[in-house]
């Protein structure tokens, strides 16, 4: 029994350093480096004999170690962006051309993850779509496209994603508006219902996201 208290006290605390180090050595860094531009700058821009009356007068000189540390981070970030990241997705797609199916899959999970979070989000409309009268049958999905021109002259339908249970597989449907009812609840929660088999159970007063 006490063993197993020791045990679990030195689990806690492991997890306390595995929580606070990265922070703690994230925010040591940050200082250090604006204490040194904010004692750098001034002797920089300042001369010598300016500095020396500031410290007469008791005033002091701050404020630039922030000011550098923040143009710092922005042309790093920049940089990082234009000539790092960019280069390197380049080079990451052109050793994908190499292997065709790895480059499909890669592909089809890359899209499939921007339906969900990237800037054209695509599963954010759940839905339930009447497939059968007589018994009346009606199941969960997602409206995927709601302009289906490019399939020729289709009106008052839409393209409706079914997910299937415990798989990352489904069926598109084209489907009558008439037979679609809207699902005001959170996607990313209808979502893990219908994964879930119905086991995960959608949470109450969750906002809709759009």
């Amino acid at each position: 029994m006490r063993h197993s208290i020791v045990k679990r006290l030195f689990t806690y605390i492991l997890n306390g350093l595995l929580i606070s180090l990265p922070l703690f050595v994230t925010c040591y860094v940050i200082w250090t480096l604006f204490s040194f531009l904010d004692g750098l700058i001034p002797k920089l821009i300042y001369s010598r004999k300016t500095l020396e009356e500031f410290e007469e007068q008791g005033r002091t000189v701050w404020g630039w170690g922030i000011l550098s540390l923040i143009v710092i981070l922005l042309l790093l970030g920049w940089l990082g962006t234009r000539f790092i990241n960019q280069p390197l997705r380049k080079a990451f797609d052109r050793a994908l051309d190499q292997v065709p199916l790895i480059k499909t899959i890669y592909k089809s999970l890359t899209e499939l993850l921007g339906a969900f979070v990237g800037s054209k989000k695509r599963f954010n409309q759940p839905v339930l779509v009447k497939i059968s009268n007589d018994p009346e049958v009606q199941v969960i999905g997602f409206i995927t496209d709601s302009d289906l021109h490019q399939l020729g002259d289709i009106q008052n339908k839409v393209g409706v994603y079914i997910p299937m249970s415990y798989s990352f597989s489904g069926h598109l449907l084209i489907v009558s508006t008439r037979n679609i009812v809207r699902i005001e609840q959170n996607p990313v929660d209808v979502m893990k219902y219908i994964v879930s088999g119905g086991v995960v159970e959608i949470e109450d007063g969750e906002e809709k996201q759009n």
